[in-house]
């Protein structure tokens, strides 16, 4: 427990949220809602991005909701912004990944996929940097929760760590360009084209 409050504290985004950095604040309705003090289209992706994906690793809230859907919005309305700043989210990812804690984990494998899905040409920019983010996959890839006769809410919730790191490397492979599949090949062997089994 005292190791996890330690690796929080040391999350940027978490002390740039305690600073009241970031233009945003909460709104309390019927659901929790991230309010922006100012246009996302307006921000500096290059500052505030890389920031709240440092807030992956986050577990505690509101830091782990402001940062998950802070994600979340920028994607959807950064367009062209966004992919410039890949290379400054490389170390994130990696970061959040390599905690292999299961909720951060899916959190972030759903963040990358919202990720490449968010503009064109962000799958092709994220082959080279495959062999700092795909060690891992190799890790939890079979790691599909076996409950017997039971049901896998999991499923419905996608939370299956094995089902995420398999959709996730197929929108990689879809799109990554040419030169997805045999990067990923390189780095699990075991990946089947999800292209070429169409």
């Amino acid at each position: 427990m005292v190791k996890k409050d330690m690796k929080n504290e040391s999350s940027q985004f978490r002390k740039f949220y305690n600073r009241g950095d970031f233009p945003i604040q909460v709104s309390h309705g019927a659901y929790r809602k991230l309010l922006w003090k100012t246009s996302i289209e307006h921000l500096d992706f290059h500052y505030y991005l890389p920031i709240f994906f440092d807030g992956l690793t986050e577990l505690d809230q509101p830091y782990e909701f402001f940062s998950r859907q802070g994600i979340h919005d920028m994607l959807v309305f950064g367009g062209k912004k966004i992919l410039p700043v890949i290379p400054q989210l490389i170390i994130p990812l990696k970061k959040a990944l390599n905690t292999r804690n299961k909720e951060i984990l899916v959190k972030t494998l759903k963040v990358l996929q919202h990720l490449v899905v968010s503009t064109d040409h962000i799958g092709e920019a994220l082959v080279p940097y495959y062999r700092q983010l795909l060690p891992i996959f190799n890790t939890f890839k079979s790691f599909n929760s076996n409950i017997g006769d039971g049901i896998d809410y999991s499923q419905q919730k996608r939370e299956n760590i094995g089902t995420l790191i398999d959709e996730t490397l197929a929108v990689l492979e879809v799109h990554g360009g040419p030169d997805a599949f045999i990067n990923i090949k390189y780095m699990i062997p075991t990946y089947e084209s999800c292209l070429l089994n169409v």
